[in-house]
């Protein structure tokens, strides 16, 4: 078993690549850079923001500690040009990585009738509908509140489409049992909301996301619920829908899990544009303090609240179009 010793320095982002250099000469297995996140720009990922954590790895052999001194007299000579704080060391063990976190991912139930399912385990509550994700890169767990609000709203409106799904007066929307629900997924990560929605009775579901790993990664959790031609997945945003680079460019029920910056940029794009007159929207992705402004921006454009859902600081909308 190969032991490694961890080597960390939190700076700021100007010096930040100056001490990732000087690590990577004595770490041939490359340096990790950190740093948090904003969630107040346009950006579709939000904006970096904080100090910066950089890290190396050193093989522990019989040149340990030459190289160590190698690095802290490189380390000393930036000193001179700008403060650099001390380097933190920490030894640690080679294990399989995966298998270690898989350990922590346990199953979650949610709402009334489902399951999020690590693919590797099997449903501990076989009463429930188990969506089998494997996590890969793409954003979509079920552990994050946003997903698990998403989820449950998604639930309501699929379980209760023979009412209609538009306002909440069922003597506005006549029962009709033959029909049965067409969804856009906005950015759709993983494709759990999806592969959710077609498990409870949707017909058909369109998921774009920018991120061409994330429609791989959606594909490959649908193939692993069983979920074929009817989850149609491609790389793309609102406006791709509109101009009509997918089958349709409308749906009774749209999705959109993201971040309340994008939702509010996407909106603009013409994301109510997707929702069938009578049709829902589910917003997640907010903070309670962003509500009123996403909330603003959607009664903007004809989208009347129905519902809203809340887990800690998060909230989810659910919104019908007149």
């Amino acid at each position: 078993m190969t032991n490694w010793l961890e080597v960390s320095l939190t700076v700021d982002g100007e010096l930040a690549e100056a001490v990732a250099d000087v690590l990577a000469r004595y770490a041939p297995n490359g340096v990790v850079t950190e740093q948090g996140m904003e969630h107040v720009s346009n950006a579709y990922r939000g904006t970096p923001a904080g100090p910066i954590s950089v890290r190396a790895y050193l093989e522990i052999d019989e040149h340990i500690e030459e190289t160590r001194r190698k690095l802290e007299e490189a380390l000393y000579y930036l000193g001179m040009i700008q403060p650099v704080p001390s380097p933190v060391y920490k030894q640690i063990a080679d294990q399989n990585w995966m298998e270690a976190w898989k350990q922590h991912y346990q199953p979650i139930p949610v709402g009334r009738r489902l399951i999020i399912v690590p693919v590797w385990l099997d449903s501990p509550e076989l009463e429930r509908i188990p969506i089998k994700i494997d996590p890969g890169m793409a954003f979509g767990t079920g552990t994050h509140p946003t997903t698990q609000l998403s989820l449950e709203l998604i639930e309501k409106i699929v379980d209760n489409r023979e009412s209609g799904i538009g306002n909440q007066d069922s003597d506005a929307h006549p029962p009709n049992n033959n029909s049965r629900i067409t969804m856009i997924d906005i950015g759709c990560g993983s494709g759990i909301l999806s592969i959710a929605a077609l498990k409870l009775g949707a017909q058909t579901a369109l998921g774009v996301d920018i991120d061409v790993d994330s429609v791989t990664n959606a594909r490959e959790n649908a193939n692993n619920n069983g979920i074929g031609d009817e989850f149609i997945i491609g790389q793309g945003s609102v406006r791709d829908v509109l101009e009509g680079k997918f089958p349709f460019k409308q749906a009774p029920l749209v999705v959109a899990n993201i971040l309340a910056s994008i939702i509010i940029r996407l909106l603009d794009d013409g994301l109510a544009d997707l929702v069938e007159p009578g049709g829902r929207v589910i917003l997640s992705g907010i903070l309670d303090e962003q509500e009123q402004k996403v909330l603003d921006a959607a009664q903007a454009r004809g989208l009347v609240l129905s519902e809203r859902k809340n887990m800690g600081d998060w909230v989810a909308l659910s919104m019908f179009k007149t």
